[in-house]
């Protein structure tokens, strides 16, 4: 039996920003439709308007989404984050940030600039199985 998997997404996109390309990245790479998203409207410093999504996935709909992602970014990235695992997650939540501008691309790569922020949580409950735990979902995409 798998365990329990909750998906949190949030992006923030400008006002130089095309909303509709970045639903269809969704959409394309991982069959989330638009109305999955919450979308709050919002004012920057210079009160430059910005959007914020958000989505939580959770069951089977979460599970395809981490066997997707793990499956389209680079081997190596993904090596790239087991070696910094401690740093990437706190409790039971994996922590990752994807670019943007790759995932309009139909790619996955990781990155700090402009992300799309991703919490992966599913319950952990002895922490000494925290790592061995999130190194099996990012490398099978599932636990």
């Amino acid at each position: 039996m798998e365990k329990r998997l909750e998906v949190d997404i949030q992006v923030i996109i400008h006002a130089t920003e095309d909303l509709e390309k970045i639903f269809a990245a969704f959409k394309e790479t991982f069959d989330m439709d638009k109305e999955e998203f919450s979308k709050q409207d919002l004012a920057g410093h210079f009160e430059n308007p910005i959007i914020l999504l958000h989505s939580k996935i959770k069951k089977k709909k979460a599970q395809f989404f981490v066997k997707k992602l793990v499956t389209l970014m680079p081997r190596e990235q993904i090596s790239t984050i087991i070696e910094d695992l401690e740093n990437r997650y706190d409790d039971s939540t994996l922590y990752l940030r994807i670019s943007k501008q790759s995932l309009v691309k139909g790619q996955i790569s990781l990155s700090d600039k402009e992300p799309v922020k991703i919490k992966i949580f599913t319950p952990i409950y002895k922490q000494t199985d925290t790592e061995e735990t999130f190194t099996a979902l990012l490398t099978q995409g599932t636990i």
